[in-house]
């Protein structure tokens, strides 16, 4: 009777599988790049500076709305009224939401009214920068035989 518990005790207990994965790095790396455009004369501002320095930083954050359009898509949203078989008011909206981290200013630089920034996002730096930091995946497969 002792021996039969024992071997059942035992047989209750196989070892277990331990599996690592490990980071492969793609072949290539996207790199994108979006243009933000802003007009200087039409800032706020009480001097040419301050509306060039306004239009520097709308002219980044337009940058950075593309940026986001091109990584994460563009939501559209549109309505229009028929009355009468005839095709009255119309509207549309468009909004992105995302976060972009890791974007650089590639130029800056005024064109004649415009101010105009230029951003470039390198995949390949992301990588490099989230396989530093994550540890390799586990996953242990507990392979026990319940009776």
């Amino acid at each position: 009777m002792i021996a039969i518990t024992t071997i059942l005790i035992s047989a209750c207990s196989l070892p277990t599988e331990h599996k690592v994965w490990k980071h492969e790095s793609p072949e290539q790396f996207v790199v994108l790049s979006a243009v933000g455009y802003a007009p200087i004369s039409a800032q706020q501002g009480q001097s040419d500076q301050h509306k060039t320095l306004q239009a520097m930083q709308a002219s980044k954050l337009d940058a950075y709305r593309e940026l986001s359009e091109r990584v994460y898509g563009q939501e559209i949203s549109a309505q229009s009224s028929v009355a009468d078989m005839v095709l009255g008011q119309t509207q549309l909206q468009s909004s992105v939401s995302g976060v972009i981290r890791g974007a650089r200013v590639k130029r800056s630089y005024a064109l004649d009214d415009t101010y105009i920034t230029e951003l470039e996002l390198d995949f390949a730096e992301i990588y490099q920068v989230i396989a530093s930091q994550v540890t390799p995946r586990t996953e242990q497969i507990d392979s026990t035989i319940a009776f």
